[in-house]
């Protein structure tokens, strides 16, 4: 094995293993950095400025182009905890569907907003004040919220379902030139697999938490005022808040998709606004979330005598989430630009195993590398997938097969969302990875695996 290649798995295992330590995580990602740029012979300057700071998968090209996003997204979530609205909601909720059905009202209310094309960032703020709510009314452990909120917004949703519009969903349509339904049935038998599981497995969790007596234990930053208070907004007025960054995220796809393309066309204000929506996936629901805010502080009064303040915390609540997030993103930015990476790369392609496996191990380790099912997917789309394309493989299997396959080790312990996530939960992975890893990685891998069976045997894959 060569100094390259070995300082790349090194440093991969390096930072898994310092996550599980609870070692901070932006350090840990600039000391892994280090490792892989010396053991591949960067340049100094090269490795930590070029590429992980300043390149296409660099820290400060995802903190710049999402900081809007989580800054408006952190503001949000501070709003609805503050003045209540999501306490009235899960109390609403609570007494209609029952306290031990919050692992259920999580994952489908963020599998509902990840299908509806609403990014996972901005689903884990709104959902986070909602979920505090529901995990202490039914006394449920909050690192199961944490796996509850990974299953429903970042597995079937994004990988498998057909006509998802998920980025990697869309990733894998340009590359192949598929539509967003390809696969229909592979993807259709994987996404019930995966929800079916994770479902049953946080069940499972919940029960075996009960008799244990592990209930719910609220972060330092967490504010929860008593379930029972008479004061909190009713629940229709707590929603519309909510009602608004949905209907603000979704409803020029919808007009787009009702009426065609050619909705699009002209130079009317109408058109000129559902063009802007339909092409800013970062701006718009930020813009969108900006006016939830907003109309939180025009509805509820409480708010309004200390909005600036409140929002101003909000915009604190989401550095050390950005900040940890993009230094994670940005050891992935050095990982893909060394000798090491290049070798993995060429072995796979090169490999004398079956065309699906092969495909699947592809895309699961350069997913896996990157700590990014986006950036694995795009790195396997521009350089591997023409020649499976060449072997005979169909464009639509390879096309739900690997977007499928994207999704399972990507989330191993220093993927990016997973760091935004428990950093956001104020959770560590010592406390939450286990049941997050089962939900993200081993339980999709399982569901990919099985529909690459259904491939091979049904000859599905050309």
């Amino acid at each position: 094995m060569s100094i390259a290649l070995f300082g790349l798995i090194a440093a991969v295992a390096l930072l898994i293993w310092l996550a599980m330590r609870g070692i901070d995580i932006v350090f840990a990602a600039l000391l892994c950095a280090l490792l892989v740029i010396v053991t591949n012979g960067l340049p100094l300057d090269q490795g930590l400025i070029k590429n992980f700071a300043l390149g296409p998968l660099g820290a400060f090209t995802f903190a710049g182009k999402f900081f809007l996003l989580f800054v408006t997204g952190a503001m949000f979530g501070r709003v609805m905890g503050d003045s209540h609205a999501a306490a009235s909601i899960a109390l609403a909720l609570v007494r209609r569907l029952g306290a031990h059905r919050a692992l259920w009202i999580t994952t489908l209310a963020c599998a509902l907003l990840t299908y509806g094309g609403v990014v996972v960032f901005v689903v884990i703020f709104a959902m986070y004040p909602l979920g505090l709510r529901l995990l202490q009314e039914a006394d449920i452990p909050k690192r199961l919220f944490c796996a509850a909120l990974a299953l429903g917004a970042g597995t079937f949703t994004l990988t498998a379902m057909p006509g998802t519009p998920s980025i990697q969903n869309v990733i894998s349509s340009v590359g192949l030139g598929t539509d967003l339904f390809a696969g229909f049935w592979l993807g259709l038998g994987g996404g019930v697999l995966m929800f079916a599981g994770g479902i049953w497995y946080l069940e499972w969790q919940r029960r075996l938490a009960a008799e244990r007596g592990e209930g719910f234990e609220p972060g330092p930053r967490d504010q929860l005022a008593p379930m029972s208070d008479d004061s909190y907004p009713h629940w229709v007025l707590a929603s519309l808040p909510m009602a608004i960054v949905l209907l603000t995220i979704i409803v020029p796809r919808v007009i787009v998709l009702a009426a065609g393309e050619q909705v699009l066309e002209g130079s009317s204000t109408l058109a000129q606004l559902l063009t802007f929506a339909n092409a800013q996936p970062v701006l718009w629901p930020s813009i969108a979330l900006t006016a939830g805010s907003v109309t939180a502080l025009l509805l509820f009064s409480g708010l309004r005598r200390h909005g600036l303040r409140t929002l101003g915390a909000g915009t604190q609540d989401a550095i050390m989430p950005l900040i940890s997030t993009a230094a994670v993103i940005g050891f992935g930015g050095v990982i893909t630009q060394t000798e090491g990476f290049q070798s993995i790369a060429q072995t796979l392609t090169q490999s004398e195993l079956p065309p699906l496996i092969s495909m699947f191990t592809a895309v699961s380790v350069i997913s896996a590398v990157t700590g990014s099912a986006s950036g694995g997917l795009q790195i396997f789309m521009q350089t591997l997938a023409p020649t499976y394309i060449e072997q005979g493989m169909d464009p639509e299997t390879l096309h739900r097969l690997a977007t499928m396959a994207s999704g399972g080790f990507d989330s191993l312990p220093h993927c990016g969302a997973v760091v935004a996530m428990l950093t956001i939960t104020q959770l560590t992975h010592r406390q939450a990875y286990r049941d997050v890893g089962v939900i993200t990685v081993v339980i999709p891998v399982l569901a990919t695996l099985t529909m690459l069976g259904a491939a091979a045997m049904t000859g599905a894959a050309g």
